[in-house]
Parts: structure tokens; sequence; C-alpha cells
């Protein structure tokens, strides 16, 4: 393994000590440098979407209706990463829909109790996933299964739109504290997430449908950013949570319709 095949390794390492609970290792605490590990985000993406996928995969063996497989897979996930997005969806529906001003807006989702908007905005993306994810497993467990897996690619290379185009919200949250990759870097990034696609393609998905999933994920990722421009003026670290799940409905949901 050469030079740049260990760093590959090292920054897929990072991110999922980051962004999951698996038992990476030492080095929890590592610093993220967006700038430079952007095209390994997508490798860290599809290993967490693979957790779901393999127990998918295990509730098929067990001959599990394909409504339970998909809660299951869905439960896994959120399990992988400590529900770390979810906790970002649900700050932001609280704080975008309960507070007045931006500073109280703030305040709001940095509070860590949770309230109705936070509690439905879960609702909403659980039963989304879900709910698109039997819909697929009805018809193929594998394609299911590496649709996951593309999604979890996808989403967290989308979920990073806020970070490029906007400024941090906070001057001592998470924004203030990560280099946001260049758009080029991000493009590469992109690139790498759409690699994925070939996974659902070849388990039977259209091309169509693989290219239509990667356009609806970042539009509703650039949307997510949007909204936060005009609520609190910039992102957050709940907001690219936010923009993650999203990014993931949109996947799982354009799939469900092959």
């Amino acid at each position: 393994m050469g030079p740049m095949q260990r760093a590959l390794v090292a920054d897929v390492l990072t991110y999922l000590r980051f962004y999951s609970r698996l038992p990476i290792g030492e080095g929890a605490h590592a610093p993220l440098d967006f700038a430079r590990m952007a095209p390994a985000l997508p490798i860290a993406g599809a290993l967490i979407g693979a957790t779901g996928a393999a127990a998918l995969i295990v509730a098929r063996v067990c001959h599990l209706p394909a409504l339970v497989g998909a809660l299951v897979a869905i439960s896994v996930a959120a399990l992988a990463t400590g529900a770390l997005h979810e906790d970002g969806l649900a700050d932001v529906a609280d704080g975008f829909g309960g507070g007045v001003t931006r500073e109280s807006k703030l305040a709001i989702m940095r509070d860590s109790r949770i309230g109705a908007y936070g509690v439905l905005a879960l609702c909403f993306s659980v039963l989304m996933r879900v709910a698109a994810l039997a819909s697929i497993s009805e018809r193929s467990v594998a394609l299911a299964a590496c649709a996951l897996v593309f999604a979890g690619a996808a989403s967290r290379v989308a979920g990073m739109a806020p970070l490029i185009s906007l400024p941090p919200a906070r001057p001592d949250g998470l924004g203030a504290t990560v280099a946001a990759p260049s758009r080029e870097i991000w493009i590469r990034a992109g690139f790498a997430a759409a690699a994925f696609g070939v996974a659902p393609w070849l388990a039977g998905a259209g091309a169509g449908h693989i290219v239509i999933a990667i356009i609806a994920a970042f539009a509703v990722a650039a949307l997510v950013g949007r909204v936060a421009e005009r609520q609190i003026g910039g992102f957050t670290g709940d907001v690219l949570g936010a923009a993650q799940q999203l990014a993931e409905i949109a996947v799982l949901a354009t799939l469900s319709a092959v």
C-alpha cells in the first residue's frame, strides 16, 4: 500500500471515528480537515450505510417481513452513528420552527431538550426511510442493501452543501472550527459518491434513477442551506446533519420509484 492509499485509509478511519460509534480504535477526537479529507467522506458514508445493509440481509435470512426488515436496518444504521444526524435534524426543526429571532433559533438549537417540531421531524425522517426501503426490499433485498450503501455515501457528501456555500452561524460552534473544502475537492468527492451508484445499478436500478437520486440529494441539501441562510445567516453542525438526513431520504425515495 502506497502513501496515498495509506493516507486515504487514515482519513476514512478519522471520519468513521467522528461520524459513528463503530469500534475503530484510538483517535476519536482527531480533528476533521474537510478541506483535505473530503474525498474520503463517501467511503466512510458507504461503510456506515453498509451496517444497515448487513442488518437488512440478516433480517431477510430470518424471514422477517420487508417492513420489519427495513425498520431494523434503519435502526441499526442510526445506532451505528449514535443518531448524530437525527439529532441535528431535530435541533434544526425545533430551532427554525420554534424560534422568532436569529438568536432565539440558535439558542433553541443548542438546547439538548427536544420539542414538538423535532419529534415530528424525526418521525418524518424515520418513516420516510423505512417506507422507501421496505418498498425497495419488496422487489429486491439486494437492491435495498445496495441502496443503503449508496445513500450513505451520497448523502454525506451532499450534506456538506451548507458548509460549502455558507459562513458559520456561530463564532464558537462546529462551523468555526472546520475548513470547508474547495468546490473542486467537493466535486471530486461527489464523483466518488456517485461511483457507489454502480452498486444499485448492478442490483437492478435504472441508470436514470441513479442520476435523479444524486441530483435530488444535492438539491435537497442545497435547499437546506438556503433555508438556514434565511433563518440563522449561516450553517451549524445541526444544519449539516439535517442536510444529510434529507439527502438520504431523497436517495431512498427516488430508488423506491424504480
